[in-house]
């Protein structure tokens, strides 16, 4: 009888799910489009004057504890379609640099997903890595070369006065 009432479960499922595509399909949805003009603008306010501030792992590393990482932007600015320039400083492990970065960000829905593809930062090295931000938290992968992993942690406002200054 667990077996009948599992099915019956997936059924009804796959039918509500077909009926709410058929609805996108025709375009009879009760959903609003997100309205990219907001979304970038509400991006480039949470973005400015942000601290991403966690930890990152590193892959087949078990044995190693999660280290720390900390990405202070200053500054937002989209430059066209896809691409947005990041005023940065990144800490992390031994390395501290400041630096203004031009990433791709794409959209899930309403939701950034910061992208970078053999991308080299200078002081850094070449890295991919896609890092998708949602409320108050970030998390994602990354790869340098044959090393690579996960990130994850929260953002933070830097507070104005410190954001005002050179």
């Amino acid at each position: 009888m667990g077996y009948l009432r599992t099915a019956t479960l997936v059924a009804v499922c796959f039918a509500f799910s077909g009926m709410a595509y058929a609805d996108e399909a025709s375009g009879t949805s009760k959903a609003k489009p997100a309205d990219r003009k907001a979304l970038e603008q509400q991006f480039t306010e949470k973005m400015t004057g942000a601290v991403f501030a966690g930890t990152f792992s590193v892959a087949g590393k078990t044995e190693r504890q999660p280290q720390s990482e900390k990405y202070t932007i200053t500054k937002v600015v989209k430059l066209r379609d896809d691409y947005w320039t990041f005023f940065a400083r990144i800490q992390y492990g031994g390395h501290d640099v400041e630096i203004p970065m031009t990433l791709e960000v794409k959209w899930a829905g309403d939701t950034p997903v910061i992208t970078l593809t053999e991308t080299t930062i200078p002081q850094l090295g070449t890295f991919t890595a896609r890092v998708l931000v949602y409320g108050d938290r970030y998390a994602g992968t990354w790869q340098h070369n044959q090393v690579g992993g996960h990130l994850w942690g929260q953002i933070e406002k830097v507070p104005q006065a410190a954001a005002d200054k050179p």
